[in-house]
């Protein structure tokens, strides 16, 4: 697979998946773990030729219809995104608001690429292998491989690259201030130049406003300016954007589907766009009730650790196929085989998360947030004007930074 107006002032949500006063959005880490999971399905049952040594639709025909459609699980993710992000920002300086990013994205994806590269480096693992150089795997390390056109080490670290370039934009807009009618603007701004973009594949409007990915963005960020600001009379902006990301999502989300019904056929990848539409909706729709509040029943705190996992779970499933499905295809049942690299699968994401993840953005946050203060302490000094102390930089929750 080649988001009279108070202004932005102390957030309503730093970032951590909470909303207003405060209460955590697990409806938020639920749909996380339906995205992991849809791309999961998908590249087990619906796209790993390779590993089966014949197409998973046919071992698996009587839910291929569904999971030829866990590709867009990426689509569910880039919408968590958007609203995620903007939660993020909203309040914080670029400086706060870049060590959350790298923070809460670089640990495990580190993790994610040495395991990668001592797996394909020192055993007999072919599958998915990226044959990168030693030079080239150093740069995956800093994930920006894809601005260097060099092949990502793990074949959904693409997305990653997508939320990198996403953020930037972000950044950039919260210079100015951000504030409900500014970010009504931006995201009519944005949503026009991903269009032109598209219209015209001018090779730098699509790298810059990514035209395929842009109507998730800007409709997550319109779906949490509604939770938000949801009672005030400018309400009906963020529905008008939500509409239009819709509108743009369904063609993007027909076309990228399309392309590989039209490279292996319908009978193998059963994938109509009739089926896409309806997907892109149901997607959507969730989140409008994130968005409204129709899912606040959903308290159970499990269910935040579950969250939390969907990200190395995301990074690392692809890799975990490759060891197990080749090595066990021809005296395992296909279900039983892939219920067993789900557990699998979900099983070691935990650990990642408990022994490396989560430690490992504690143990960066806290000194990467130490640099940012000390900048700041040093320009305050030199204006000559008293240090203070910055506030704590609020932890991240995974949003999957997907696909």
């Amino acid at each position: 697979m080649r988001h009279s107006v108070p202004p932005a002032g102390a957030p309503d949500a730093p970032g951590d998946g909470r909303g207003e006063r405060g209460r955590r959005l697990v409806e938020l880490d639920v749909l996380r773990f339906v995205a992991a999971f849809a791309v999961m399905s998908f590249h087990y049952m619906a796209a790993s030729r390779s590993l089966w040594d014949e197409f998973p639709t046919k071992l698996f025909a009587p839910v291929a219809r569904l999971t030829t459609l866990g590709i867009l699980g990426v689509e569910l993710f880039f919408l968590i995104s958007g609203f995620v992000i903007l939660m993020s920002v909203w309040g914080h300086t670029v400086g706060e608001f870049a060590v959350s990013r790298v923070s809460r994205l670089y640990p495990a994806y580190w993790f994610a690429v040495i395991v990668i590269f001592i797996l394909y480096r020192f055993s007999g693992v072919s599958g998915f292998d990226p044959k990168l150089s030693t030079g080239e795997y150093l740069l995956n390390l800093t994930m920006l491989q894809g601005a260097f056109d060099v092949g990502h080490a793990g074949g959904v670290f693409w997305s990653l690259w997508v939320e990198l370039r996403f953020y930037v934009l972000l950044a950039l807009f919260s210079l100015v201030g951000i504030t409900l009618r500014r970010c009504l603007v931006f995201l009519a701004a944005w949503a026009g130049l991903a269009l032109l973009a598209e219209v015209t594949q001018n090779d730098v409007l699509v790298f810059v406003f990514m035209p395929r990915q842009a109507p998730y963005f800007i409709a997550g960020m319109a779906f949490f300016l509604i939770h938000r600001f949801g009672a005030r009379s400018a309400a009906l902006m963020p529905w008008l954007l939500v509409a239009v990301g819709y509108g743009m999502s369904l063609h993007a989300a027909t076309e990228r589907v399309g392309e590989r019904v039209r490279l292996i056929g319908i009978a193998r990848y059963p994938a109509p766009p009739e089926a896409v539409i309806v997907a892109i909706t149901v997607v959507y729709l969730l989140m409008a009730a994130v968005a409204l509040g129709w899912l606040r029943w959903l308290r159970w705190r499990p269910l935040v650790t579950v969250g939390a996992l969907t990200y190395p779970l995301y990074l690392l499933h692809q890799t975990i196929s490759a060891v197990l499905i080749p090595a066990y295809r021809d005296v395992l049942d296909p279900w039983l085989l892939t219920g067993i690299t789900m557990a699998v699968s979900i099983a070691l994401a935990y650990a990642v998360y408990r022994l490396v993840d989560r430690p490992g953005q504690r143990w960066l946050r806290s000194r990467l947030g130490a640099l940012l203060d000390r900048s700041r302490g040093s320009r305050r000094r030199g204006r000559g004007t008293p240090s203070r102390t910055v506030p704590p930089i609020p932890a991240q929750s995974p949003e999957a930074s997907v696909p």
